[in-house]
């Protein structure tokens, strides 16, 4: 027996493509065909070839076997059509976000037709309906991004001039003015600490997280070690410890089995990262900064001595002026400010990122709650994408889940999170032996984690003086920095003593700024 083919056919729906396969007419010359439940065997009284099917990940799969010591005439030649006549049938698609109008319908009646099944699970979820209409205005906002990129002219949100207006007080200077309240509010408070004067901008209302953070031990040490938070106070944070996390890759068509990779100390520690940013927002408060909550930047209009800020607060529908020495952009993969000043060029990869967290719902047994998955997948190449599953116990019997992978971004297939919601909930009792609808949901978790290739010095340089990016917003390549959380913390020490030399010198300028991203 030798394997002569491998393909992976875009359906979940592998009866359509047996029956299709089971009436193709592409017979080599005098080979009689004979059906089999998986697809079809070609015979002569010399030759012999097996083509089976099997479906995982909602994709079904194909394998040739020539069967016989010799090969068909033309063998290669009949595979190559074989092939053809499969795309040309399932070709590739990928499906453009449906516009909706929230106005006429809710989030679940809009979506309902294209994603039924992410639906009906975020009908379960508290908080559904609001995440869910955030996960489509994510992937609206990427979608749009990835455009501008490659042609939709962008839109700029940095100005070298004066403000059309002033602000009430001109002399109101901050030292820093942090956009983006996840990453930012670490930043944030560490440098409010440091005795400079912060304030912090947040789109959502302040502490709210569509994503969990998992963190080792020694790095999160390294905030206590600043002198930001207590020992005690990061150990209030930590809401599950588990002793070693796996790292497994599927294997299932190689003659070799790859081992488990242990990783006891990555990842290894479920912190509460709604707990850690109000922790921060306190810090801030306390120290004479201010939080605006539900405020959305617009526009930044550099002057000689300060960079002023247009922000429109989203509930009163008003428009708020702050003067800053420094803007600090941690408004991450959705940032306008980002994208102006890498020139307007798209990220070059992303990992779409989908998940939950669940209370409870496995039956006992199935999984060790003292055990993560670092990275896992169960199944081959699906769709063209190999999916990869993260598992991080919480407190108690509570489960945090990712899907992800890795994702080269085009205009024509972004990247969707929908789509891959669709997958989550369909293929979840794969990957873990478990019953969606038993599942006692808790959260949904969901991002794009992206990166860029650096092609020189140019891709590090900035345009605009008292300018700063953080985070996923200065990403060069971040897919497995967790959401540039890690990253952020493990170079924390260097950022706050490079910004505070700069505030306190007053080094603001484009060519010094550059050198303190953290872009890794």
């Amino acid at each position: 027996m030798k394997q002569l083919h491998y393909l992976e056919i875009p359906t979940p729906d592998r009866e359509a493509v047996i029956a299709w396969l089971q009436q193709l007419e592409l017979e080599p010359h005098l080979a009689t065909k004979q059906l089999t439940p998986t697809g079809f065997r070609l015979q002569t009284p010399n030759h012999t070839l097996v083509v089976f099917t099997w479906s995982v990940q909602n994709t079904t799969y194909l394998k040739v076997f020539q069967w016989s010591e010799s090969p068909f005439p033309r063998q290669q030649q009949w595979i190559h059509a074989l092939t053809q006549a499969i795309r040309n049938r399932y070709p590739h698609y990928y499906p453009q976000l449906p516009e909706i109008d929230l106005e006429q319908d809710s989030i679940f009646t809009a979506l309902h037709p294209y994603y039924p099944t992410t639906v009906h699970y975020f009908q379960k979820i508290p908080n559904g309906e609001f995440d869910l209409q955030r996960v489509y205005w994510w992937e609206k906002r990427w979608r749009q991004e990835s455009r501008a990129g490659f042609s939709t002219p962008p839109t700029q949100v940095l100005f070298k001039q004066d403000p059309p207006q002033t602000p009430a007080d001109p002399n109101d200077i901050w030292d820093l003015v942090f956009i983006g309240g996840a990453l930012g509010a670490i930043q944030a408070a560490i440098m409010a600490q440091l005795g400079h004067r912060v304030a912090l901008v947040e789109r959502l209302p302040f502490g709210r997280m569509n994503r969990e953070w998992n963190i080792s031990r020694r790095e999160l040490r390294t905030l206590s070690e600043m002198g930001v938070f207590t020992e005690a106070e990061l150990e209030d944070l930590i809401l599950k410890e588990y002793y070693d996390g796996y790292n497994k890759f599927f294997d299932g068509n190689s003659p070799i089995q790859a081992p488990i990779l242990h990783s006891p100390t990555v990842l290894n520690l479920a912190i509460d990262a709604e707990q850690l940013l109000r922790m921060c927002g306190e810090k801030i408060t306390s120290a004479g900064g201010q939080i605006f909550g539900r405020t959305e930047f617009q526009r930044g209009y550099l002057q000689p001595e300060a960079i002023t800020l247009e922000l429109r607060q989203l509930d009163q529908q008003e428009t708020i002026w702050l003067r800053s020495r420094l803007l600090v952009d941690a408004m991450g993969t959705a940032s306008p400010v980002a994208q102006q000043l890498n020139h307007h060029r798209a990220f070059d990869s992303v990992c779409p990122t989908v998940g939950a967290v669940i209370k409870s719902g496995f039956e006992p047994g199935v999984w060790d709650y003292h055990l993560g998955d670092i990275l896992a997948s169960h199944g081959d190449i699906s769709r063209g994408r190999q999916l990869i599953w993260e598992l991080f116990p919480g407190p108690d019997q509570e489960l945090t889940f990712y899907l992800f992978h890795y994702h080269e971004v085009n205009p024509e297939n972004p990247g969707s999170l929908l789509e891959m919601y669709e997958d989550f909930f369909q293929i979840l009792p794969e990957y873990r032996r478990c019953d969606p609808e038993a599942l006692e949901w808790k959260k949904a978790t969901f991002g794009y984690i992206p990166g860029r290739f650096e092609r020189g010095a140019q891709t590090r340089s900035l345009d605009y003086d008292r300018v700063l990016t953080l985070g996923d917003a200065a990403a060069m390549q971040s897919p497995l920095s967790f959401t540039g959380f890690g990253s952020l913390v493990r170079n924390s020490p260097r950022l706050a003593d490079l910004l505070d030399t700069a505030l306190r010198h007053d080094l603001l300028k484009a060519k010094d700024l550059v050198r303190i991203r953290a872009y890794q």
